[in-house]
């Protein structure tokens, strides 16, 4: 069984700055792309950020310059650093990891979510 936790999350002013994480635990062989991806209220979950396991990082548009993804393969995490918040950011923060687990199948695990609010 393979888990993610995602922690990071609250409550932050505009223009403020909060760093999002999510951590893979079980039976994991290897991992390939890790993502974060958010909802907000009455939207699609849209994609916010990528990171390859050869570091290729892919943005949405409206977070370039201001989010950074990066990734720490010796404990199966990935990190979202989130700067110069605007409350358009505001919804709920999805990791995904794509993962090979030991018995050898491979496919994508969602964390729980955690919840970002910039509101003044």
């Amino acid at each position: 069984q393979v888990q993610l936790v995602e922690s990071g999350g609250g409550l932050v002013q505009p223009g403020g700055s909060l760093r999002l994480s999510c951590a893979a635990s079980g039976s994991i062989f290897s991992i390939y792309a890790m993502g974060w991806y958010r909802q907000a209220p009455g939207k699609q979950r849209e994609l916010v950020a990528t990171i390859t396991n050869g570091v290729r990082t892919n943005y949405a548009d409206s977070v370039k310059g201001r989010f950074t993804i990066s990734r720490d393969n010796a404990k199966n995490t990935v990190h979202l650093q989130m700067n110069s918040l605007k409350p358009e950011d505001t919804a709920v923060y999805y990791c995904k990891q794509s993962i090979h687990t030991v018995a050898g199948a491979t496919r994508d695990y969602w964390g729980q979510g955690t919840q970002v609010t910039v509101s003044s």
